[in-house]
Parts: C-alpha cells; structure tokens; sequence
C-alpha cells in the first residue's frame, strides 16, 4: 500500500511538471475556490456601490475602490498597489503580501504599528458583482503613505524604495488639497450640485502639479554618454561629483541667453551645499521645457558619432555649435509665485 502511494506520488509529480504555468495557475485557483465553497459566507460583506468600470482616477491611475454594506470605504488590493506605484507580488490572499512583504522591510517595519500591521496581514474580504474580491479600508492608503515619509525624513529608507517615497508624497499631497475642497462643499451645500467627477478632475490636476516635480527631464542617455566620452566607470549610475557643473555647461549656460545666471538666483545653493529644487522645474512648460529637451536630445545625438574617451573633441564640437550665450534673457520662467 505505502509503495502504491508512493508511485502516485511521483506519477502526479510528473504530471505537474508537465503544466504550464498558466494550468498549473487554475488547477490551484480551482481549488481555492473549492475550499471558500464550503465556507459560510454570510458573515463577508457585499459591495453596496462601485463597479470595475468605475475607478478612482488619480491621473493616469486606475484604482478600484467600493462602499461596502456596512459603510467601510475600501481600496481593493490590486488597486493599493497601483496607488503605491508597486510591482505586484506572488498570489497569496489575492496578492496583498507584496505590501506586507513592502511594510516588513528592515527599513520601514519600525513605522508600522501593531494594528496596522494586522490589518495588512488579515485584508478585508467581500463580494462585489458575484466575485470575490480582497481589500484595505481606504484611510490605510493614506496611513502608508504618511509612515514611508516618515522613513523617508529620518534617512531610514533603503535606495530602492525612494520610489514609492515620491509617489506617497504626491498622493499625500493631493489627498489633503482635495480634502479641502470637498470639505467646502459639505459646508456649503455645494456638494448636492457639484458635478460626479469634479473632485476626481481636481484631483487629476494637483497630481499633475506633483509629478512635473519628479518627472525625469535629462534622459539617462544624456549622462551615459558623459561617462563614456570622458572614459568614467558607468557604475550604475551612481553620478560623478563634478556632473552638476558639465550639466550647467552644456546645458543651461548655452540654453538661452541669460538663463544658467537667472536659474543660479532663483535656485541658490543652500547652507548644506545643495539647491532645494532641480534647475528645470523653474523652466515654463510653455517654452523652457521643449527648449530643454531639444537641447538635450541634440548633444545626445552629437555624443554617439564620437568614441570612448574623445570628451575633448565632442566639446569642441559643441563649443561651435551652441556656442555660449550671456546677455539679455530671452527664455521665459515661471512667476515667482509659482516657483515650487
């Protein structure tokens, strides 16, 4: 009999190992359904309103998010990892162990309290349009985001993760300017009279706002070929100390008349010996932007026709052809007022 059993192990062993991964996906996702099948589900709740075609737009973002019954606003957990602009994790409990896994880091597991760290661990289940779905309460969106930036003020976040950093202050900030206005609306009546997705478009823009502050305007070619041409290490990036200064000479100083000077004023070094912002975000999105990315595709282009090593003669190259220019500033800037 043992020995039996042992052959119809191994024969099924064989036989799994002949499965793709997608079958190999449904015989498991088969069986998980087998299982809450036999569950009582009375005491899982419905979703009174949301529907899949109905996402929290946060500008490019979908995220899919329900009122249940029993009034708990909630981010299913698909869509947490969208807000939080993470990669997806294994499948466990619907993939929301790519959060906990996130939370758990040695970085960040100091700032995560006990009853949040339940609340990761065990997510809310519900039904909504005949499928079972997974969730977080929607205010954890808000309380993850405000404990990365926390790691994040006290040097405490690992390289990988500053990422997410960015994305949890945008959404932060976006979070509590739109709170505002929809605080407003109560207090006024405006609410009753107010379009459906006025707040999401309003929250569309200031997340626009945010992001022109994280956007990578220098194309990593740029740099790339500033290592090659002078021979250095590529080293993964990691920028020489002197970038800032090649930058301001092949970029800003032949820009436009007066801008590198202008940009200096408004972007001064700060007492620890940085600027608080970077040179383009005080660029206009009108003008300033399109010149910059010109500009800067054009010296790419200039730096593949030379060789390993030849800085000297693609800067005499430049040197010619975006010769350096000081006087009267003719490139627009943003207002003072609008200056992050």
């Amino acid at each position: 009999m043992r020995e039996n059993k042992k052959i119809q192990a191994l024969g099924g062993k064989a036989r799994a190992e002949k499965l793709s991964a997608d079958e190999r996906s449904e015989i498991a996702r088969t069986a998980a359904d087998a299982r809450w099948a036999k569950t009582d589900h009375s005491n899982y709740p419905k979703a009174l309103c949301g529907s899949p075609d109905r996402p929290l737009k946060i500008a490019a973002l979908e995220i899919r998010c329900y009122v249940l019954e029993d009034g708990r606003r909630v981010i299913t957990q698909a869509g947490m990892l969208t807000a939080l602009a993470m990669s997806k994790g294994t499948a466990t409990k619907g993939g929301g162990d790519r959060i906990a896994n996130f939370l758990g880091t040695k970085s960040l597991k100091t700032y995560v309290s006990n009853e949040l760290s339940a609340v990761i661990t065990k997510p809310i289940r519900f039904k909504a349009h005949g499928a079972w779905a997974y969730g977080y309460e929607a205010t954890i969106l808000a309380e993850i985001c405000e404990l990365v930036l926390k790691a994040r003020d006290d040097n405490a976040l690992h390289y990988q993760q500053a990422d997410i950093a960015k994305q949890c202050e945008i959404l932060v900030r976006a979070f509590a300017r739109v709170g505002i206005v929809a605080l407003v609306d109560e207090a006024t009546g405006y609410q009753e009279i107010r379009d459906r997705e006025a707040l999401q478009e309003i929250l569309k823009r200031y997340i626009s706002e945010e992001l022109m502050k994280w956007v990578r305007t220098f194309p990593m070619e740029f740099y790339k070929q500033v290592f090659r041409l002078k021979a250095w290490n590529w080293n993964d990036g990691k920028m020489s100390p002197i970038m800032g200064s090649i930058v301001n000479d092949l970029v800003y100083a032949r820009l436009a008349p007066g801008v590198l000077e202008e940009l200096r004023k408004r972007n001064p070094v700060t007492q620890d010996g940085h600027r608080e912002h970077k040179h383009f975000q005080h660029l206009t999105k009108s003008v300033g932007h399109p010149a910059l990315t010109r500009h800067l595709h054009e010296l790419i282009g200039m730096a593949r026709a030379f060789s390993i090593g030849e800085w000297d003669k693609y800067y005499h190259l430049v040197d010619r052809t975006f010769p350096k220019v000081n006087t009267t500033l003719l490139l627009p800037f943003e207002a003072e007022t609008s200056v992050p």
